[in-house]
């Protein structure tokens, strides 16, 4: 009898505006960065579809969340167009369980921030300047066959201070060629849900062709997927135990 292997469904969704607008960004990724990643991180045990945000409901309907077991976001020139209720859907998911991937400038999208409770605010610059991640939890199923670093020749440059909660595990931190530092791999667990906000990925540059990147995502994918799917409910509890407890009429 074959082994029947329980894939991971996996909805990458992408604003998909850069792509149509960008002519530079459109000869980079044609089919969009969320077609990229889902090329890149491909793989027997994914099931991988894709969302955008001009589709209804941004792609996200009820039985497209309520089925996906990991969620990729990627967000930058119009978080403001995504609508609350959609924002609302997902973050009753992840709490019960969904994994959530934030990409790059999903840090300023409205469910990372939701999820986050803070601006989520940081630094910027685009000089197309060097980036080095070091892997500093190298134990850690994120970081898996990534060596003590890797580089990308050019980046948008992300510095601290990164305003997120400190309760996250930091993977990896990045320096970058003008002298800034950044907390660019977080994990953090929000109800039963994981989330990991990894920074790489400026449209313009061929970052979701780094397969340093690419290796990251999919572990990340694989780290997030839910062991259980729980509603967070306050139900009122019947003890398991027989209580001793001071009688009724005595509390009067």
């Amino acid at each position: 009898m074959k082994n029947m292997l329980k894939k991971i469904n996996v909805t990458i969704w992408n604003e998909f505006r850069h792509e149509k607008t960008n002519s530079a960004v459109k000869k980079l990724y044609p089919e969009g960065l969320h077609k990229a990643i889902a090329d890149g991180i491909s793989a027997e045990d994914l099931n991988i579809r894709l969302a955008s945000l001009d589709e209804p409901e941004h792609g996200l309907t009820e039985d497209v969340v309520s089925s996906t077991d990991v969620l990729l976001w990627w967000g930058h020139c119009a978080h403001g167009e995504v609508k609350d209720e959609i924002v609302k859907r997902v973050h009753k998911r992840v709490l019960e369980g969904m994994g959530l991937i934030v990409l790059h400038s999903g840090h300023f999208s409205k469910i990372f921030k939701t999820l986050m409770g803070t601006s989520c605010s940081l630094k910027w610059r685009e000089a197309g300047e060097k980036e080095r991640l070091w892997n500093i939890e190298p134990s850690h199923p994120i970081s898996q066959g990534i060596g003590e670093y890797f580089e990308l020749p050019h980046t948008e440059m992300y510095g601290e201070r990164f305003d997120i909660p400190q309760d996250g595990k930091i993977i990896f931190i990045s320096w970058f060629e003008g002298g800034e530092v950044f907390r660019s791999g977080v994990a953090l667990e929000r109800g039963h849900g994981k989330l990991f906000y990894f920074s790489p990925g400026h449209e313009t540059y061929s970052i979701y062709y780094d397969q340093n990147v690419l290796r990251v995502i999919g572990n990340a994918v694989r780290w997030a997927n839910p062991l259980i799917y729980q509603a967070h409910t306050a139900p009122n509890a019947q003890p398991p135990e027989v209580i001793q407890g001071i009688p009724p009429a005595a509390q009067s």
